[in-house]
Order: structure tokens, then sequence, then C-alpha cells
């Protein structure tokens, strides 16, 4: 700032502005009454500030004194005032630095730079009818062209904005002096430029600056950018933030951030500098600007809709509060407490979406309550060719109990590859049928569909005999007193055919239905569906649980996942469904050893193979995933399989399996990989589903460090399944550290909720869950693995939930909106 904007002084005090000033002294000793002035300090600042601002030339500084000078100071409560006559007096002690007095010590200077708004102090009004869920061409400076930039990144409205949180926060907040900056870290200081020219920097035009404070001067250089030589004037106070490097022995900053000292509210230096996601022609410089205006404009404008003693009892921020400092945080307490107040809400109000939901499905429309036949029950427990494991025992007992009641079951049921949870579901199965209900058993694949048919039809005929068999129809005898009835129904199955069993389960003819989710699609309809089982849940998905109750029915409900899911991360992703799990495999289980092979013993493992071939056994080799495009993956292994082929493996039988192949080819590769035909299947994950060959012994996983340890551990449950000694070789060409601690403890551990807990840790709930659960509302700021708070939320949904389960009472009026706006299908709220 030049000494020419700055208004006359004598005895060190600026004439124009030492009446404001005595009167503010005047107004803090007598407590922010607004008695300093006869009339009150409104009527003094409109007769006072004509005048007096006349004499500032700088329109940056006059931008400011008229921002806080628009304020309405009657209207304002005893601490607004306070803070107004802050800046104030805070703004006048800055004009008397710049003028030659003793500048303030840079930190001090900084803080007052990033001191967050109130709502009185920033008095920019929203445009008149807006509300937060406006779209966001309401915000200034936000055009149409800008709007669709912005609606790529899914944010749409007012309160998209508030919710778009930046990523990270690059920390610009250490200001230094000149004389002591470092080479190579991210620095701030504050200076008064002494020179800014263009110049030559490269093959190209560029903008060179040096700046300087009392210790000291510094170079400063921004590549690409000569028209910042004329927006920075001699003696303009700058603060500049950025990496320092060395050049020819001297400091210099290479492209900084930069913005005037007078601007007053620092947004790109000098503080945490929030990053925010971009898209082509969203800049990181006009991303920040609009976001800090529109949280200062608009974020006091959300309603907290956490109830106060909820909010007082679990210490957290207030929502304006949260997400003002979630966006542009005074330190990094600030941000952390931030953070906390909105991963609070997320899994709050996820909490109380789930519990709606199960309180929906079970007490709006009463399912049938099965009549259990224990001697039925204990004629099929005694044709097992093996005995069933204490903890079989007890999940089909708390299942019994649940069908027992009429309210349906809803139960997730957790166990480890060959755990034997099919057994289970067959035995839920066969009471539906006993009860005179039709059962359904759906999985996410139709490999897997066909496998469990035959799992099911296999059981079925040691409790009684086969006395039909049609394509996709097993009819058996000796179980009931009438016939008992399995359909399969798969995508493959011709149209005259699929008709005709789709007539047979509408007349009840069919009384157990396997098949993929095609099941619960238009077309298929029951006479009376008492019991869904779903396997693999989180590929499955909610949106088909919902669609089941449009069928008409409300079944009594029993998911099944192999994948380990920790206890507290299930009860919040799969908060409506009570939790069973199987954590004991059956006797004579073997542990299937496992290899981390380094890329120079490729070769050996290439023999040990052979070797286990040679001797009747038989191999999986696992490509890896080169992205997420099928295509492209299908791709891979194909070129991978005919490498093997022909140079590898010439003299053996190789089969293929990959996510392109249509649902017939799958079908018959694997008929072919189970009957022995084929020594080697090569494949990508599509494998790690369930699929079941009892002779292969050999798991050899390509690229293993790409695979989280869940999926590592699904593929080495293919193998190890029959009586022989089973093997599972990870190879990784160049893991990354986190890679090589995976590979780590897959190498050491066998037990998979030991390994789901550890895969959470290292690669955090997006990762773990592959695709995002569908019909779930999304985590911005919750991290899955951050279980204090997830039973904090969970406690606090429960407590709440037990009172007031249709969140009717007034105090929870905020909520139930807020409820119905995250969650709208989750019931009727409001």
């Amino acid at each position: 700032m030049g000494i020419d904007s700055i208004p006359e002084r004598r005895d060190g005090l600026l004439v124009g502005f030492e009446p404001l000033r005595k009167i503010l002294e005047l107004e803090q000793k007598k407590g922010y009454t607004d008695s300093a002035v006869i009339g009150g300090l409104d009527k003094f600042l409109r007769n006072w500030a004509g005048q007096a601002l006349e004499a500032v030339a700088s329109p940056r500084l006059l931008k400011r004194f008229r921002q806080l000078l628009g304020t309405d100071y009657a209207s304002l409560s005893q601490p607004q005032r306070k803070e107004w006559a802050d800046r104030v007096l805070s703004l006048l002690a800055e004009m008397e630095s710049g003028s030659g007095a003793e500048a303030e010590p840079p930190e001090k200077v900084r803080k007052s730079l990033t001191r967050v708004k109130t709502p009185a102090v920033v008095r920019s009004l929203s445009p008149p009818g807006a509300s937060l869920d406006s779209p966001v061409t309401v915000v200034k400076g936000i055009s149409s062209a800008l709007a669709a930039k912005f609606a790529r990144l899914g944010v749409r409205t007012v309160r998209d904005l508030l919710y778009f949180f930046p990523h990270r926060h690059l920390d610009y907040s250490q200001v230094k002096s000149i004389s002591q900056l470092e080479e190579g870290e991210e620095q701030t200081i504050i200076a008064n430029v002494w020179q800014a020219q263009v110049t030559r920097l490269g093959y190209r035009e560029g903008t060179e600056a040096i700046v300087g404070d009392e210790t000291g001067n510094v170079r400063v250089v921004w590549f690409n950018q000569p028209y910042l030589a004329k927006k920075l004037p001699t003696n303009a106070r700058i603060v500049l933030s950025g990496r320092v490097s060395l050049f020819k022995g001297r400091h210099v900053f290479e492209s900084p951030e930069w913005e005037f000292v007078e601007d007053g509210d620092l947004v790109h230096t000098g503080r945490l500098v929030p990053v925010y996601s971009l898209t082509q022609g969203l800049r990181p410089r006009q991303v920040r600007r609009l976001m800090k205006e529109v949280v200062d404009q608009w974020a006091w404008q959300v309603e907290d809709f956490l109830p106060p003693e909820l909010r007082k009892r679990c210490n957290l921020l207030e929502l304006p509060q949260a997400i003002s400092q979630a966006h542009y945080p005074e330190d990094e307490a600030a941000k952390d407490k931030a953070r906390v107040r909105l991963a609070f809400d997320e899994l709050f109000l996820l909490q109380l979406g789930v519990m709606s939901r199960k309180h929906d499905w079970q007490e709006s429309q009463p399912a049938s309550a099965f009549t259990i036949d224990h001697a039925l029950l204990e004629r099929f427990i005694t044709s097992l060719p093996f005995q069933l494991t204490a903890a079989q025992q007890r999940v089909l007992g708390e299942i019994m109990a649940d069908l027992e009641k009429p309210q349906p079951m809803c139960r997730l049921l957790q166990g480890e590859v060959g755990s034997g949870k099919t057994v289970v579901a067959t035995a839920a199965l066969l009471m539906a049928v006993a009860n005179g209900c039709q059962g359904a058993f759906m999985a996410p694949t139709e490999i897997l569909a066909e496998q469990h048919f035959n799992t099911v039809c296999e059981l079925l005929s040691r409790a009684g005999y086969q006395e039909e068999e049609e394509p996709y129809l097993r009819r058996y005898a000796g179980i009931l007193s009438r016939p008992l009835t399995v359909a399969l129904l798969i995508g493959e199955i011709n149209q005259a055919r699929k008709q005709e069993l789709q007539q047979r389960i509408l007349e009840g003819d069919i009384d157990i239905v396997i098949g993929t989710h095609a099941l619960i699609q238009k077309g298929v309809e029951f006479r009376h569906m008492g019991l869904a089982v779903v396997d693999e849940q989180h590929r499955f998905g909610v949106a088909q649980r919902s669609a089941l109750r449009q069928k008409g029915f409300k079944p009594h409900m029993l998911v099944m996942t192999a994948t380990p899911i920790p206890r507290t991360l299930a009860l919040t992703l799969y908060g409506d469904l009570d939790l069973s799990v199987i954590d004991e495999l059956p006797p004579g289980r073997q542990v299937v050893k496992t290899k981390w092979l380094k890329p120079w013993q490729r070769e050996s493992a290439y023999a040990f193979l052979r070797k286990q071939v040679a001797s009747g056994r038989q191999a999986f080799i696992i490509c890896p995933l080169i992205e997420e495009s099928e295509a492209v993956n299908a791709q891979a292994a194909v070129v991978e399989y005919e490498r093997l082929s022909q140079e590898v493996f010439p003299d053996l039988r190789l089969g293929l399996l990959h996510g392109r192949l249509s649902g017939e080819e799958k079908d018959k590769v694997m008929q072919r990989f189970r009957s022995g035909e084929l020594d080697i299947l090569v494949s990508t994950p599509v494998v790690e589903v369930g699929i079941d060959v009892p002779n292969a012994t050999v798991m050899l996983i390509e690229s293993a460090d790409r695979f989280g340890l869940s999926q590592l551990h699904q593929f080495r449950g293919r193998v190890g399944r029959g009586q022989e000694q089973s093997y599972c070789m990870l190879l990784a060409e160049n893991p990354s550290q986190v890679g090589r601690e995976r590979l780590d403890i897959i190498e050491n551990v066998q037990d998979g909720f030991i390994l789901a807990e550890e895969d959470l840790k290292l690669r955090g709930p997006g990762e773990f869950f592959g695709t995002r659960q569908s019909g779930l509302p999304d985590l911005r700021m919750a991290k899955l693995s951050d279980i204090p708070l997830l039973e904090l939320a969970r406690s606090e949904a429960i407590k709440l939930f037990q009172t007031d389960p249709g969140l009717s009472s007034p105090q929870h009026r905020l909520l139930a909106r807020e409820l119905a706006r995250v969650w709208p299908e989750a019931g009727e709220w409001s």
C-alpha cells in the first residue's frame, strides 16, 4: 500500500479516523451497549463515513471499510459487536503500520486475516427468495456455463456447494520472515513488492518480482504468467505461500500462491488452504475464491438438525461452524473438530436410515410365522454326510427362532468360504416349504446360482430321493408328505422353458427357486414367497432387497456373505439386519499353505504347478484387474492365456474365464474344469465368488499386490476344498509399501475376520467394498475405520430411535427433514 493512499496523519493518528477510534474505544469501555455516542453508532457512521472514506485512495482498503461499515450495529448481539469493533480497530492499526509505524508481527497479521466471519460481519445477504436448495447460479460469479462444470462434479445446489468439501488442505499457515526461509519446504511470508517485471523464463515469458521484509529480500518467479507484473504495484503488501528452491545459491519462490494483505481475508495463502476436486474448465484459485464467498455467505443459514442436548453430550461443533471450518479451518485442531462433527452426522443419519428400514420391513406388514417341524429338521441334519459344527448349530438355532416370529426375519449370515452356510440356508428353505410357502435363493452370478442348485439338490437327495428330473428342475420324494420341487432360473434358459417355469412358480407348483437377481425382475411372480435367501450381499445391493417387497410379500430374509466384515462395520452398513456368524470351519478343513514369491521365483512357481498337475491335481491362475473396464481386463486375460498355453504349458490343457464371456460360455468352461477336462483355469477375478472344485489344489495369483486382503482371502478359499494339501502362491513384480504389508499379512494370517480388520485399516471402506453400497447415502467425511465414532453414532441413533422412532416430536422436526432429504426411500419422515 503506497503512502499516498493514507489520510493525513497527525501525532501518529489518522486525522479522518481519529473520532471513530475514540468512539470505539469508549464503546469497548461501556461493554458494547451502543451508548458511546448520542443517537447510537449507526447514526454516527452514516454521517461520518462519506467524508472520511473519500480520503482513502486504495480501492481494496475502501472495499474492506465499506464491508465493515455496512453493518447494522444496533441489531448485533454483544459478542458480535465486540468482534465487529475489533475488526475495525485492527484495520485502523493496519493502516497505521502501512504508513511507517512499527509493523505487527507477521503471525499476528496472518491470524487477523484468517479469522472466521460471523453472519453479522458478513452481511452480504443472499439474493431475495434464494435458499440452500436454489441452483448454484444464485451465487454471484457462477454463470450457467460454470454451473454445468460444477454439475459434472455432482454439485447442483447451494447446499451441494457447502458439502463440496476439499479432499485435503495445503498447510501455508507457517509464517516466516525472509531470513528464516528454508529450501524445499512449503512456507509463507508477508512482504512488500519492491519491483515486478515481465521477464523471459526458459522459452516463455513470465513474471519476476523482488519482495522484502525487515529481514531481507527474496526473488519470486511465476512461469507463463507475464500478466502478473501489472497486478503487483510497487510497495503493495502481499502474502506469498509456496515452495522455496535454491538458484545460484539464493532462495527463490517458484510460482507461489499470492494475494494482497489489503484484501483482508486470506483465501490462497497464509493459512490451511483447501484443495478441491476439479474438472475441465475449473481452476483452483477460481474455485477457492467462489467457495470462500459461498461459505461466508451461506454456511450460517444451514439449520443444525441435531438436537442440542445430543450435540452437547457428544461434544460436537454446531453445524454452520463445522461446515465453515471444514473448508477454511483456522488451524489443524479446528479442521479435525469439523471432520468429527460432519462424519458423526453421516454415520448417525446412516444408522437412523437403516434402523427405520428394518422397522418398516418388520412392523408395517407381518410375515408368516412358521411352525418349526423339529422332526423334519432332525431327519435333514442326520442325513448329512458330516456333522454340523457348533457354530452352524448355533446359527441354525438363531434362524429358526426368527422364523417362528410374526415379524419378518432380517438376518445377515457371515461365514468363511467353506464354513457351511449353504447347508444352513437349505434347512431354512426346507422349513418354508414345510409351512406351505415358497423359498427363493438368489446368487450374484449364474455360475454361483448353478452351483447352489447342484448343492441343494445333492443335500435333498440324501434326505429323500430324486423322483423326477427335467431341464433346470428336480423333484424329490420322501422328505415331506408330498413331493418337493426345486427349479433353477437363469438367463440362458430358452424363452419357452422360462415361461413354463415362471407359470409353475406362479401356480405354486415349484417350492424352491434358485437363480440370480433375475428372480425379482418383472415376469417372475410367486404364489406365496415365505423366505428369500440372498447370497453375497455386497454384490447384490439394497435395491434388490426392496424389490422383493414390491412382489407383494414380506418374506423372511436371510442374507449370506463370505466376505468377512468387521462387526462394527457390518452393524453400520447392514444395521437393518441382525448378525449371525459361523466362526469355525468344519473339522478336517485344511490350512492352505500361502507363499509370497519374488519375481525371480516365477519359474519355480510354474514348475511346482506342473508337478501338482502331473499328480492329478488342477490349478487356478488369476490375472490382475488392469483397470475398471471389463473389456480391458478380458483382453489382458486373453493375452496372458495365450502366453501360458503357448510358451509355458504347451503340453497341458488350459481354459479361460473372464467377465465378457456369455453365461453359457462361462458355464461350459467351468463344467470342463469341474469334470477334470482342463488342468489349469486362467481367470480374471470373476472366480472370486463361490466356485467349488475340490480337485483344485493350487491358486497362483499374478500381481497379487493389486488386490485387497479380503479378495486375496476369497481367491485362496477356492482351493483346499478336497482332501489334498493345497497351496496359494502370490506373485508381485514391484509392490508398494502398502502392497508389501498386505502380502506379508496374507502369507501369515488365515482368519478372514482378522484380515478384514487389517484390510479396512490399509485401504479404507471405499476400496474395501469395491463399488459403493447401492442404496446407501454417500460418506464424504466419515471413515469406516473410525470405530469409536461409529459406535458413538450407533448408540445415539439407537437411543433416539427407542424414544421417537417416527421422529414426530417437535424437537426432531429438523432431523426428520434432513433424514428425508438424505434417505428419500427410508420411510415417511416429514
